[in-house]
């Protein structure tokens, strides 16, 4: 798949995600993880190639399975927005209770209750990750989540690399997109990310192995 003319917003590109495993994509400039996460969630439709799930081109059933998490520009929360605010709002959009006694428990599961009034922009990169993640899971249908660019906030690679692992291990497929600095940060070590957990996949042609 590629998208713009001779690929300029995303040179091609292959990616294959299952349940239960957490794969790495490298993907370049300011754009081009946005473009990759819209193309594979069908918001997008690309230029060059296709997307498809078990094997059929359905754009509709990919936007339904495949939920965009934290694109810059499109599926962001804004940086003043609070936390608690975020949380309200993912669980009106998974159609689960949304007042304040629901937000109050769905931050004590997270961890984050004193994190209730933080905005977002302020939020550590492991948490966002976690909070953003694991609510987008709750929407009806979701099967699995696409994260981009979590490494323009910030931290540790490993932390967010580590919770979507973790979030793999449960059967849902995790794509995530981000840069080269992140993915050496990731697969440097003994083993190479998080063996155990899910097995880590590198992505993106010309840039690691994969299929889609």
């Amino acid at each position: 798949m590629s998208k713009g003319p001779e690929g300029r917003a995303l040179p091609p590109s292959e990616v294959l995600l299952e349940s239960g495993r957490a794969v790495f994509a490298e993907a370049e400039t300011a754009q081009r993880p946005t473009v990759l996460g819209l193309v594979v969630t069908g918001h997008m439709r690309p230029d060059g190639g296709e997307v498809t799930i078990d094997g059929v081109a359905e754009a509709r059933r990919l936007r339904r399975a495949l939920a965009l998490v934290d694109a810059p520009d499109v599926s962001e929360p804004n940086g003043d927005v609070r936390l608690s605010a975020v949380v309200a709002e993912e669980l009106m959009f998974a159609g689960r209770p949304c007042g304040p006694r629901a937000v109050r428990r769905a931050l004590d599961r997270f961890g984050l209750a004193d994190r209730a009034r933080t905005p977002m922009a302020d939020l550590d990169p492991g948490p966002r990750v976690r909070v953003l993640c694991e609510l987008a899971l709750r929407r009806p249908g979701v099967e699995g989540i696409v994260l981009v660019s979590p490494d323009r906030h910030g931290g540790d690679p490993e932390e967010w690399w580590r919770i979507a692992c973790e979030i793999a291990g449960r059967g849902p497929g995790v794509l995530v997109i981000a840069g080269k600095a992140a993915r050496t940060a990731i697969f440097a070590g003994p083993g190479g990310g998080s063996p155990g957990e899910a097995t880590p996949s590198r992505a993106v042609a010309g840039a690691g192995e994969g299929r889609s």
